[in-house]
């Protein structure tokens, strides 16, 4: 039986070393037969570096090396092409998912025959606002479409080949890679663990705000039909208006002054650019996808043995 665990590198390079040896430590205990594959994701330190020299210790490490930072998500993707065993363990390799959750993973998908096994934080990390805000999130997200993501759900998860192979027939250029993980389908296993905290993070809120947004237009089309809902009520409410402002005429009543009006036609006016904003959200994705660019672009793979190139 032959296991690969895959990860990504960026800004890696000082954990690197230690994450390879307790991966290797981790693994060993249920197979001889493992690979180490990572895919460095355009790291501006030196974690390639690093790589290539802890290869030269480690054999069973095969690199990808792409041409450059192409998004946590692409990489994942790429690192799975490459995985050939029949069981694959992905994880990131910054620590704070702890590769002896692969110990933990192996018996709850031996002994409950099921196709995954993922994480999921017991405590989710951060102050109250970012607490808040993921949950809020999560809730808004499982409304506005038909998936049912799983809250707080970590990157680390141990899958069979078939498993595998069903996210990779996956071609869409606009990925979220977790969407794709429930989208697969097959029997997924959540098991709830403690994840670590390394201290400052490249998540920043605005990146967030990104990532949100980017989520739920890649996973849903539900935004769409609510354009038409908003169009139905403000034509609903515009003719309602001019019931009023008809009947207040016949009666001989003063119409309100401009003020009213302003604010209307400022307000309609927001909503008429926050409509062709979602539109051109979902017109981009479309551009971005009939382009059939390459999800990644790799720049050399490093073989397993001497750190030579391939």
């Amino acid at each position: 039986m032959k296991l690969s665990v895959v990860t990504t590198l960026y800004y890696s390079e000082s954990y690197l070393e230690e994450f390879c040896k307790r991966c290797f430590a981790s693994a060993r205990q249920i197979t001889q037969d493992v690979e180490l594959i990572l895919v460095n994701d355009g790291s501006p330190d030196n974690s390639l570096l690093q790589a290539l020299e802890i290869q030269k210790k480690m054999h069973s490490i095969k690199i990808i090396d792409l041409s450059r930072n192409f998004g946590h998500h692409k990489a994942i993707m790429t690192g799975l092409s490459f995985a050939q065993g029949d069981y694959v363990f992905l994880i990131d390799c910054d620590l704070e998912e702890a590769p002896e959750l692969l110990d933990v993973f192996w018996p709850n998908i031996v002994n409950h025959s099921v196709d995954v096994v993922y994480g999921v934080q017991r405590n989710r990390k951060g102050q109250w606002f970012e607490r808040f805000s993921g949950q809020l999130f999560y809730q808004f997200f499982k409304r506005i479409s038909s998936l049912d993501y799983p809250a707080d759900s970590l990157t680390a998860r141990l899958m069979t080949r078939q498993y595998v192979q069903s996210v990779l027939s996956f071609r869409e250029k606009e990925l979220d890679i977790w969407g794709v993980f429930v989208l697969t389908g097959y029997n997924q296993k959540a098991v709830v663990v403690e994840k670590g905290h390394k201290g400052s993070s490249t998540y920043t809120l605005s990146r967030k705000v990104r990532m949100a947004i980017e989520v739920i237009t890649t996973l849903s089309h539900r935004p769409l039909y609510l354009t038409f809902l908003f169009g139905v009520i403000f034509l609903s409410l515009s003719f309602v208006s001019i019931l009023v402002i008809l009947s207040k005429k016949y009666l001989q009543q003063t119409v309100e002054g401009w003020a009213s009006i302003m604010a209307l036609i400022w307000f309609v006016g927001g909503v008429i650019l926050f409509v062709l904003g979602i539109f051109g959200i979902y017109l981009s994705k479309i551009f971005l996808e009939v382009k059939n660019r390459p999800l990644t672009v790799i720049k050399e793979i490093y073989p397993p043995g001497d750190g030579s190139k391939a």
